[in-house]
């Protein structure tokens, strides 16, 4: 168990982000109050450990700036909450795969330097479970990467963590890249594409495996990178999704936030952010090539994951099957009868869901309630 609990941390993760981000996330930002304290803590631990990042940068420009990748990415996408971390850890296991670590997403600027050091001192504070869900938490574990994108770039959806009072414009330009300057998506791609690169080679990968709902609203931009990516879309029953992502966003802000947001506020944004990340995705999967998407419903999946996985291996033509399958297996048998938060749908969720998600409800075939 770490020292902290995830709801006390007294700094938030912009502490791993290099000075020149941070500087332009933060400046002419608003900054509550009651945050102030964590806002300058955050601050001075940045600006310190941001004098370490050019020593990375000159070992990324002589060891991998110019080095091409074996295969391209495989994509787990879907909306937050609908099973894409299950997935990505399945996958996980199958060790031709590299990821991106939690250790990375908050100190993606201590990846070719110092990392044992710093990461001794994360295992030490870190919570070891997730708070929303009882997921377990370790440096090492596979992470979504937008936590790591926060930290390279201001074009980052995650900058909502810390501004809630921006989630939907932040949505717009940085989600679905609908308001997006062609500046700002060369930023995001550059950033991207080191986080790749460095993530293959901090855990020995060929391909890598990347698990990052807001790439959902990405498919045209990732495409344009990578012509021949993976990818897997994963829907979940809107009801369910909606209960666990109010309960995830607003449990996950308290600790990150720089403004006040009352937890109203949090949830219609998200309720206004859900359709617009699935017309997002519904436009742009014309993009991917043939062949190259696997779309599944998430209780389908968890109903036989071994079996699904295995589909999934032989119809995008993944490489690694045989030498992983054992791994695979032992993984889903370890987590039958893991303890899921169970939901109660209430007469306004239900209102909400079957106002705003309605398009999901009706082109998924759930059971509309």
């Amino acid at each position: 168990m770490g020292l902290l609990k995830f709801e006390n941390l007294p700094v938030n993760t912009l502490v791993g982000a290099d000075w020149n981000t941070f500087k332009t996330m933060t400046d002419g930002q608003q900054i509550d109050k009651g945050y102030r304290t964590k806002y300058h803590l955050t601050k001075a631990i940045c600006r310190l450990l941001s004098l370490l990042a050019p020593i990375q940068e000159r070992r990324y420009q002589r060891l991998l700036a110019n080095r091409p990748l074996e295969h391209d990415p495989l994509f787990i996408l879907g909306h937050w909450r609908s099973g894409t971390t299950f997935v990505h850890n399945i996958f996980a296991q199958d060790q031709h795969f590299g990821h991106t670590t939690t250790y990375q997403t908050v100190f993606p600027h201590l990846m070719m330097f110092g990392q044992p050091f710093f990461k001794f001192f994360v295992n030490l504070v870190m919570p070891s479970h997730r708070p929303t869900d009882n997921m377990e938490l370790s440096p090492d574990l596979p992470q979504e990467e937008e936590f790591a994108l926060t930290n390279m770039t201001p074009v980052s959806y995650y900058d909502f963590w810390f501004y809630p009072h921006r989630m939907l414009e932040y949505c717009d330009r940085y989600l679905t890249f609908e308001k997006i300057t062609p500046e700002e998506k060369r930023a995001f791609q550059e950033a991207f594409m080191r986080i790749v690169k460095i993530s293959l080679w901090n855990t020995g990968g060929t391909q890598y495996l990347s698990k990052n709902p807001p790439h959902t609203g990405h498919v045209q931009a990732l495409v344009e990178m990578f012509p021949n990516a993976k990818f897997i879309y994963l829907m979940r029953n809107p009801y369910t999704v909606f209960e666990s992502t109010r309960s995830f966003f607003t449990q996950t802000i308290q600790p990150l936030k720089l403004q006040d947001a009352t937890d109203d506020e949090i949830e219609m944004n998200a309720i206004l952010a859900y359709p617009r990340l699935y017309k997002a995705y519904q436009e742009q999967k014309k993009f991917i090539p043939e062949g190259n998407l696997y779309e599944v419903k998430f209780e389908e999946f968890e109903r036989d994951a071994y079996a699904t996985t295995r589909d999934i291996y032989a119809k995008l033509q993944l490489p690694g099957w045989e030498e992983s399958e054992e791994a695979i297996r032992n993984y889903i048998d370890s987590k039958r009868g893991h303890k899921k938060n169970q939901y109660e749908y209430s007469p306004r969720t239900i209102q909400l869901v079957n106002e705003h998600w309605g398009q999901a409800i009706n082109d998924w075939g759930y059971e509309r309630r």
